[in-house]
């Protein structure tokens, strides 16, 4: 989730919350936290002490290349309630390994309209953080195997395209690129339909992985639904 912002003030340029994950009542405003232009993410960690578990950068390297889901990399967004301008700073994690893949609320920073003023217990139950879980894990990973073609492109669930030609190219790293297990699918089905007799071997070779990292992407991949239950033999 390193992308950056399409235009200043984009809360929505990575796609891991959009207006209408937002239940009736709530707004996302065109700006992140702090009044910020841009994406301070990575700061507000460091403040709140987010980044613990990750002091040197050979501790961050070894959650990027675990397989485990990381705590590092959150992104908070601020969000308003409308009827009394209630401010709420959330932090959204990808669940990486989750089976199914998710996305979950792991923070959040609660302020008054007016400074100063008390938060209430039923204050912090209005807070519809479930309902807005919901709402991006079903936008977001809900389509199963479902590719769309316009104009020579494969529509992916995050609304990402793709050209055919790119599906032999390395997929990158599952912890960065959006709609990685669609398109571990999508490489696995384009290599069998060329009549690959090993594409999990291809697949290695292809994206510079051991073979055994290949086949548990494939794993992976049929835990979702996106690849049918592979055969012995």
């Amino acid at each position: 989730m390193t992308a950056a912002p399409r235009r200043p003030g984009d809360q929505s340029y990575d796609g891991l919350i959009v207006s209408a994950d937002l239940p009736d009542g709530w707004h996302l405003p065109s700006r992140f936290p702090g009044e910020r232009e841009d994406d301070a993410s990575a700061q507000i960690d460091a403040l709140l002490g987010y980044n613990d578990q990750a002091t040197t950068e050979a501790d961050r390297q070894a959650q990027l290349d675990s397989e485990q889901n990381e705590t590092i990399d959150g992104r908070w967004r601020y969000i308003e309630h409308t009827a009394t301008a209630t401010r709420v700073f959330i932090r959204l994690q990808r669940q990486q390994f989750a089976v199914p893949e998710e996305v979950r609320i792991t923070g959040v920073v609660y302020l008054p309209w007016r400074p100063g003023d008390p938060v209430s217990s039923q204050d912090l139950r209005t807070l519809p953080t479930a309902r807005i879980e919901a709402a991006i894990n079903e936008r977001l990973f809900a389509m199963k195997r479902t590719v769309t073609i316009t104009g020579g492109k494969i529509v992916l669930p995050s609304g990402r395209k793709v050209s055919e030609r790119d599906l032999l190219k390395p997929l990158g790293n599952p912890k960065r690129t959006p709609d990685f297990y669609e398109l571990v699918a999508l490489q696995y089905g384009k290599l069998s339909a060329q009549g690959d007799a090993a594409p999990a071997v291809t697949m290695a070779k292809i994206n510079g992985v051991a073979h055994a990292t290949a086949q548990g992407w494939l794993v992976r991949t049929r835990s979702r639904g996106l690849l049918p239950p592979g055969r012995r033999g």
